[in-house]
């Protein structure tokens, strides 16, 4: 892949994650890797561009590691040759992670579909498209061949591929609907944790809607036009509503009984890699979060 740099004085790991849809700690892997050149030759990861510099970026083959095959109940609710989407539920982890290298959701696909996933995401993660937080639930597109997984990376990243979810939040809006437009970035002192700030951030927009407000919470609706890390939880949090339950963005105890987020992903749309047809795909509310509707409705 090949890049010119527009941004004068971006840093190329910063640049690299904005313009080639990755990680910054992706970016400076390949960089260390000798996988990028900056016009002809090898540089370092915090090298300031200029306008019109060429960037060079081999992206290397993924390499097979031992992925523990896991048997797990995962809810299908889409699948043909190429993709195959998952209903997540809360808890399950994606990928594997330190303290997490047998139970998440890519052991329960190894052991479901063996060799029929992707490789362009790395050794960890086959078949997984795009991410969904441990405690959030709903909607996960999981390509089953490289061809697949290229053609709906490309839809993330033109922002065509649209991802809905639903998330109760603390305190009442006054308007119906509204956008966040607020760049994202990894928190200055907290690295577990994302914030809006101008400083090595990409741009994040969530378009919102009101589904039906509550006595101190709101039911929204919220369309991602981006897909940060956080990105919900991080916006609802800026503007004064954080998601009730996330005790890493909002309050710090337990709200009507939830010590996570309230959050998901419930509607996933996107063009059929090999046809361009829309395939739209729902998921209920999960049980968890139709009881805090139900204690809502009681509260009201």
């Amino acid at each position: 892949m090949t890049f010119t740099a527009d941004i004068p004085g971006e840093r190329l790991d910063a640049y690299l994650a904005r313009v080639a849809d990755m990680s910054r700690s992706a970016a400076q892997k390949l960089i260390e890797q000798g996988n990028v050149l900056k016009n002809g030759k090898k540089p370092k990861k915090n090298d300031r561009l200029e306008p019109g510099d060429v960037i060079d970026v081999e992206i290397p083959e993924p390499v097979a590691v031992d992925i523990q095959p896991t048997e797990m109940d995962l809810e299908i609710v889409y699948e043909d040759d190429d993709v195959l989407v998952i209903n997540k539920p809360k808890g399950l982890v994606v990928h594997p992670a330190a303290g997490h290298q047998d139970d998440t959701l890519v052991n329960g696909l190894m052991h479901a579909m063996g060799d029929n996933l992707s490789g362009i995401n790395g050794e960890l993660r086959p078949g997984i498209v795009h991410r969904i937080d441990k405690d959030t639930s709903g909607l996960l597109a999981v390509a089953k061949n490289d061809y697949a997984h290229t053609m709906l990376a490309s839809q993330l990243k033109d922002h065509s591929m649209a991802r809905t979810y639903e998330c109760i939040v603390v305190g009442s809006f006054r308007e119906d609907s509204g956008t966040v437009d607020a760049p994202i970035g990894r928190h200055p002192s907290d690295r577990k944790k994302m914030c809006v700030t101008e400083r090595n951030s990409r741009n994040a927009v969530t378009h919102w809607e009101v589904i039906k407000r509550y006595r101190g919470y709101t039911h929204i609706r919220c369309k991602l036009e981006t897909g940060r890390t956080h990105q919900i939880r991080v916006h609802m949090a800026h503007i004064g509503h954080p998601i009730l339950g996330d005790t890493v963005y909002g309050h710090k105890k337990k709200e009507l009984g939830q010590d996570s987020q309230c959050l998901h992903a419930g509607q996933l749309c996107f063009r059929h890699p090999r046809d361009g047809r829309p395939v739209l795909v729902f998921a209920p509310l999960p049980d968890y979060f139709v009881e805090v509707i139900e204690k809502l409705e009681r509260m009201n």
